[in-house]
């Protein structure tokens, strides 16, 4: 009886394998872009501290790292 349970369940098993390898997939590479974000922040901050940028312009590019990395966030809090 064992060997038709695992005859019969072995593509819902395949299905949630693969559903599983795609979450993780997934979760990977939404860490990976909120470390190149907050690299990016990191080297803007010392732009702004050598005077390679000014005000405005650190302001304007930080906004945009910001928005970013929330957008990245935000399907996380609704998941949870």
């Amino acid at each position: 009886m064992l060997i038709i349970d695992d005859l019969l369940l072995a593509p819902f098993k395949g299905l949630y394998w693969i559903g599983k390898e795609i979450h993780k997939a997934v979760l990977t590479e939404q860490v990976s872009q909120r470390e190149a974000i907050t690299t990016a922040l990191s080297e803007l901050y010392m732009e702004l501290e050598t005077g390679r940028i000014d005000e405005a312009e650190f302001d304007a590019r930080e906004a945009e790292l910001l928005d970013a990395l929330d957008r990245l966030q935000e399907p996380s809090q609704d998941g949870a």
